[in-house]
């Protein structure tokens, strides 16, 4: 789940207090090359305006056209398709062959209620799963443990609303910074631990949120569920040591550490005879970053972030029930 999903609740609600019947259009189905993942969501209010995107070209257009002119009213929930006809592809700017399903629905003040549940829950970092019934447009949330994939049937449409990633960075300094900037503008929420009040103080990088104390409290505290990463830059290896054995123990899907070859390879002989499981090690991306020659701070982090690109589509496509691809 993405910032803009949590912003795309807020406005809803705020649309339907003011009286307003805006519509939540989620991506349903998609055939070849596609803009955006099955379950993306995007809001319309009745003015035109919209949060999120399902495809960041003509389709929003046209569909804000439809929109205004009555096609998608009513409750129910509406399907429609983009992309296809070669012809159609031209039309509404979509990649080559690509197709895109949509599901279509107008709200009213019945939804307000599992509106704000869902935005609640998304802010405490718990996962629901919402299911709507096309012919009525009445919805049931529930409470999961996991992600689970949207899911339709011939009467209902499933899809879960979950926590946005966050990664938690350990070590204030500057490629902390360069990392925080990257990572904010690809809608990561970020952590920044440190055990140094000075070093939390003279901070020189974006606004986060900055947590002191012990590694090891802040990553059982701050990351220990399934869209948490966590990456170690203190350079010393004690702090290091210690929040990446709570770490690789966590349910965190990344884990990853800063340094040589060599002194990854003096870290895990550590680690290992502190009593960290082979299979554990394993987990450590280290040292972290894909190899593209980086030296300043900054091409650090650009080769950080790529890796994490990554290994987070590589993760989330093999495990469906643990997030979507646009959280």
């Amino acid at each position: 789940m993405t910032s803009t999903d949590l912003a795309i609740l807020a406005c809803l609600l705020e649309s339907l207090n003011r009286g307003e019947q805006p519509w939540l259009v989620t991506v349903i189905a998609t055939v070849g090359s596609s803009p955006r993942p099955v379950g993306s969501l995007v809001a319309f209010r009745a003015d035109g305006s919209q949060i999120g995107s399902v495809s960041g070209g003509c389709v929003e257009e046209d569909l804000i056209e439809r929109l205004l002119a009555g096609t998608f009213s009513g409750p129910q929930v509406h399907r429609t398709e983009y992309g296809v006809s070669a012809e159609d592809n031209e039309k509404w700017g979509l990649p080559c062959g690509g197709r895109l399903e949509l599901a279509v629905q107008q709200l009213d003040a019945k939804d307000g209620d599992w509106i704000g549940l869902a935005k609640q829950s998304m802010e405490e970092r718990k996962t629901l799963r919402r299911e709507v019934n096309l012919s009525t447009g009445e919805s049931i949330l529930q409470s999961q443990d996991r992600f689970e994939p949207l899911a339709m049937s011939k009467s209902t449409l499933a899809h879960c609303l979950g926590p946005r990633h966050r990664l938690l960075l350990v070590g204030a300094g500057q490629l902390a910074a360069s990392l925080s900037t990257l990572a904010m503008a690809m809608d990561y929420e970020i952590i920044l631990a440190d055990s140094r009040e000075w070093a939390l103080e003279q901070w020189q990088g974006p606004e986060v949120t900055k947590v002191l104390g012990l590694p090891d409290d802040i990553v059982r505290e701050h990351a220990g569920d399934e869209h948490c990463a966590v990456i170690t830059l203190s350079h010393d290896p004690r702090v290091d040591d210690m929040a990446l054995m709570e770490a690789l123990e966590s349910c965190a899907w990344f884990i990853g550490a800063l340094g040589s070859v060599r002194t990854t390879q003096k870290r895990r002989e550590r680690l290992a005879r502190l009593g960290v499981s082979e299979a554990a090690l394993d987990r450590l991306q280290a040292p972290v970053g894909l190899p593209i020659g980086s030296k300043s701070a900054m091409e650090i982090a650009v080769s950080i972030m790529a890796q994490l690109t990554q290994l987070r589509r590589e993760y989330q496509i093999a495990n469906p029930e643990k997030g979507s691809l646009n959280g």
